[in-house]
């Protein structure tokens, strides 16, 4: 077992009153795991309300005033110290078999275009082994075909974008990877949280929330991560839903300015 301190410090500018919603809270399946809860703080000082989304997570409700606002949290959770688990068995359903509440992680999405890819996806994978092999398989097509870079971001970019383009950073990766599975009748699912660099050589990248997805196989929803593309150790989930368009840091009604962003992730000697 392992302690990993976790946080960060968004400042924004506005330049009137602004309502906000913020995902900025572990998932309330990590709840038996927090030691110092991951309260929101902000400064200056306002009222927040808090409702639970369609998808199960926690959302906040600010309405930042005009001028800076700086919205932060400092927390402490434990973790096993274990990778992702692994299993090369698992097998795949048929659709008809699959629990009502999969069916929508098969669908298409706002960045998961399944329509446009479903037949780049079959001839592809179409004879690659079911289940865990299939997944795997397409973590790997992905992982091999994006060159990472920050520079590449963008808000618009969809997983046919990045497809044709070949670039991205970690949600283009789970944007793609999520619509090929959707395209082989896998369900799978948008995730994002912390990922700190625990178990694996030291990066001088800057630290930051990451993206990965859930693949649901035998009756399980197991992790993958196209981008790094083998098992790490924590990936401590925050928020969950069809793609980046249900689990956004923030959705700000107003205009603004985000003028500082720092995210850690730090395993507790």
């Amino acid at each position: 077992m392992i302690k990993i301190r976790v946080g960060y410090e968004l400042v924004y500018e506005c330049p009137q009153p602004t309502p906000m919603l913020l995902l900025l809270n572990l998932h309330y399946t990590r709840a038996s795991d927090i030691l110092i809860p991951d309260h929101i703080v902000t400064s200056p000082s306002v009222p927040i309300t808090a409702y639970r989304d369609g998808f199960g997570n926690w959302c906040s409700r600010i309405t930042a005033p005009a001028g800076e606002i700086r919205i932060s949290t400092d927390a402490m959770v434990k973790d096993t110290g274990l990778r992702d688990p692994v299993n090369i068995n698992a097998r795949q359903h048929e659709v008809c078999d699959l629990p009502t509440d999969t069916l929508v992680y098969l669908l298409g999405s706002r960045y998961c275009e399944t329509d446009r890819m479903v037949e780049l996806a079959w001839s592809l994978f179409g004879n690659t082994p079911m289940g865990w092999p299939r997944v795997q398989a397409i973590c790997d097509f992905v992982h091999n075909h994006i060159k990472f870079g920050y520079e590449f971001s963008r808000s618009t970019k969809t997983a046919f974008d990045a497809y044709n383009e070949g670039a991205g950073v970690c949600r283009d990766y789970t944007h793609l990877a999520i619509t090929l599975c959707r395209c082989m009748n896998i369900p799978a699912r948008y995730c994002t949280g912390y990922l700190g660099d625990i178990g694996v050589p030291y990066s001088p990248a800057p630290m930051d929330f990451s993206a990965w997805f859930e693949a649901y196989l035998d009756g399980k929803w197991y992790t993958f991560d196209p981008r790094h593309n083998h098992p790490r150790v924590a990936h401590l989930l925050m928020a969950q839903g069809r793609d980046a368009t249900d689990v956004p840091l923030s959705n700000v009604f107003g205009p603004n300015v985000l003028k500082s962003f720092r995210v850690w992730t730090d395993q507790v000697e």
